[in-house]
């Protein structure tokens, strides 16, 4: 077997459903069929080289195919100026080039970097979207502070690893699916606007013509506000981190 296909697995997908085999995100289902690509980290301090880029159905970002000194293969994230031929590398003595990976304690002010640890050792979780990138700020202590692409500026402990660089496919923000066969492919299904309902079926329906609601803030099919309004908790253990939002 190709040791390539190891890297690709089938996966059950949720389709809006939960455990119990509810819809609880609606407007989910249908699709061309999918298979997954394992992103894996580079082991540390063994080189790796570019082989392939690929496109993945599973992600908005391009992924790179990952040849290690040992002679393993796996997929990474791929950034932006990655070709063919390049190598990466993931250590604490990684030279300052785009696709290594460092602590970042390890990485000057005025940085890009992407695919950034919440906790050390736990793997990349944030800024991982096409064309995604965070600016290191700031550090003092064993905090180092990062501006993500919300703007949200945020503390995170130096131990944390990130990649230097910026997530490939910038363009992907730019794409039009130029028909609706094409939501369907991704696994979109129809939306149908509130007001053009029934009463009995939406808080907005009902009417004759384009009446508007009929209520102060647009609410949710189940009555709840929407549309603007915040759903994080108010006092969540992360708030202690976030120094703007």
């Amino acid at each position: 077997m190709n040791q390539k296909w190891k890297n690709y697995s089938s996966f059950h997908r949720k389709k809006g459903r939960n455990h119990h085999g509810k819809i609880t995100s609606r407007h989910r289902g249908g699709g061309h069929p999918r298979l997954y690509r394992k992103i894996e980290r580079l082991p540390l301090n063994l080189e790796g080289c570019v082989q392939t880029i690929e496109y993945d159905p599973n992600r908005s970002a391009s992924i790179a195919l990952i040849r290690s000194s040992n002679g393993s293969r796996h997929y990474q994230l791929c950034p932006v100026g990655w070709d063919i031929g390049t190598k990466t590398l993931a250590s604490l003595t990684a030279p300052l080039k785009t696709g290594n990976r460092l602590p970042l304690k390890k990485i000057p002010l005025g940085t890009n970097v992407y695919n950034i640890e919440l906790s050390p050792g736990k793997g990349g979780q944030l800024v991982r979207s096409a064309g995604t990138t965070a600016f290191l700020m700031a550090k003092f202590g064993s905090w180092v502070t990062l501006r993500l692409p919300s703007n949200e500026i945020r503390l995170f402990s130096q131990n944390c690893w990130a990649t230097l660089g910026q997530v490939s496919n910038m363009d992907h923000l730019n794409k039009s699916l130029k028909k609706a066969g094409r939501a369907r492919w991704l696994g979109r299904r129809p939306r149908v606007r509130g007001s053009a309902k029934n009463p009995v079926d939406h808080p907005h329906g009902g009417g004759e013509g384009g009446t508007p609601i009929g209520k102060s803030h647009p609410v949710s099919p189940w009555g709840k506000p929407t549309l603007g309004k915040r759903t994080r908790r108010t006092q969540k253990y992360s708030d202690a981190f976030i120094l703007r939002r």
